[in-house]
């Protein structure tokens, strides 16, 4: 569990500098752009990495209580939840209306239906660790971006009839091979067959 907790004590520590001006100027200051973007990026992926390992590591030991029984409908809900969360995700890099329609933050709007989606049809202390604290951080940061202004990684670019279409093909994609392959190999349970 102490890898998962540091896991993600390290990713959302960090990702929550954008929302603290204060606290990130005078880093950026002294690392400049480059250095603060490297040092952000390997210290993100080594996040990412002990959230993952701390993650495979608790789910079904001893310490992975199970905290609630999801009712049978909750995966279907979750499937259901599964497909826009996708096309949110890709949509905050697509010069698409969806991205303008969810407030320019489309990926954190992915996210946050991404972990209620996984907290419907998990009840367990991991599943609740992982996804409560994405849940609890996407919610943050999408307040903190109203607040600061900030339009996410494409600005004001206008949203286009073919940013939609690239949003829903690739998000669909991606749907269907977490469906088919990408889900056992990300978290080792397979979801169809």
């Amino acid at each position: 569990m102490a890898l998962l907790i540091l896991g993600l004590v390290l990713f959302f520590g960090l990702h929550t500098l954008p929302m603290l001006p204060s606290l990130r100027e005078p880093v950026h200051a002294r690392l400049g752009e480059r250095g603060y973007k490297m040092a952000f990026g390997i210290l993100s992926a080594l996040g990412l990495l002990l959230i993952i390992v701390g993650f495979a590591q608790l789910r079904g030991s001893g310490q992975d209580v199970q905290l609630w029984s999801p009712p049978g409908w909750a995966r279907h809900v979750a499937f259901a939840l599964m497909l826009p969360a996708l096309i949110l995700m890709v949509a905050a890099y697509a010069p698409s209306r969806i991205r303008e329609l969810a407030g320019y933050h489309p990926l954190l709007l992915g996210i946050m239906v991404w972990a209620l989606a996984h907290l419907i049809a998990n009840g367990d202390l991991a599943g609740l660790l992982l996804f409560g604290g994405f849940l609890v951080w996407a919610i943050a940061d999408r307040i903190s971006t109203g607040e600061r202004g900030d339009l996410g990684p494409l600005g004001r670019k206008p949203g286009t009839l073919t940013g939609d279409i690239i949003a829903v093909v690739i998000g669909c994609a991606l749907y269907a091979i977490i469906l088919k392959w990408g889900h056992q190999f990300i978290a080792g349970v397979p979801l169809t067959g």
